[in-house]
């Protein structure tokens, strides 16, 4: 059985033919044949990350559940999950866990991808992403203007809301347990990070 020290984590896909690495555009991306590998780019670079797990997709749904129903309910914008394709901007396309798009902003889904940057965005870290989320994402997410970055951590039950501040984020908190998490992309939202983990 594999421990948490030998899954497979985030890293360059070096070996997929194509564009030489820091030169893959959506174009390359999209090109690659369909062989069950899950993958991203960053500033040009290919990713390959390994399949979430059972844990991982639980918090996810009860995250995108609530989220669309609250989104919905207040006539917001339109809540996705991965595996749907955004392209922040040239050479970089990613696939949040979850993400919102708000109202004004919804010229940005096509029926192949959303070109822009959403207005939240959601990472459920693990072992084998944490540091993935938390450095190139972190990063393309705030040169792209991701207003707001939520990065969950299973393992402490915790997660953290990032917030963009002069093209980089600022925390608002490490919220767990009953604490009422704090959004300013979604202002009224009254729920507590428990139900997540439920």
């Amino acid at each position: 059985m594999a421990t948490r020290e030998s899954l497979p984590v985030v890293a360059p896909a070096n070996g997929v033919p194509g564009p030489p690495q820091g030169q893959w555009t959506y174009t390359e991306y999209a090109a690659i044949p369909e062989d069950g590998q899950r993958y991203e780019v960053v500033r040009g670079i290919l990713y390959m990350a390994p399949s979430p797990g059972w844990e991982h997709q639980e918090i996810v749904l009860e995250i995108a559940s609530y989220l669309r129903s609250f989104v919905k309910e207040a006539g917001l914008g339109k809540v996705g999950v991965a595996p749907l394709d955004v392209e922040l901007g040239l050479g970089t396309i990613v696939q949040p866990d979850v993400f919102v798009v708000l109202n004004r902003h919804l010229d940005s889904i096509t029926p192949s991808r959303v070109i822009g940057a959403p207005d939240l965005v959601v990472e459920v870290s693990s072992p084998s992403t944490a540091r993935h989320d938390l450095h190139e994402k972190l990063e393309a997410y705030a040169a792209a203007g991701v207003p707001e970055y939520w990065v969950v951590n299973p393992d402490a039950r915790m997660l953290e809301v990032l917030a963009l501040e002069q093209g980089n984020y600022r925390s608002l908190g490490l919220f767990s347990g009953s604490s009422l998490i704090s959004s300013r992309i979604l202002p009224g939202l009254t729920v507590t990070v428990g139900v997540f983990f439920t």
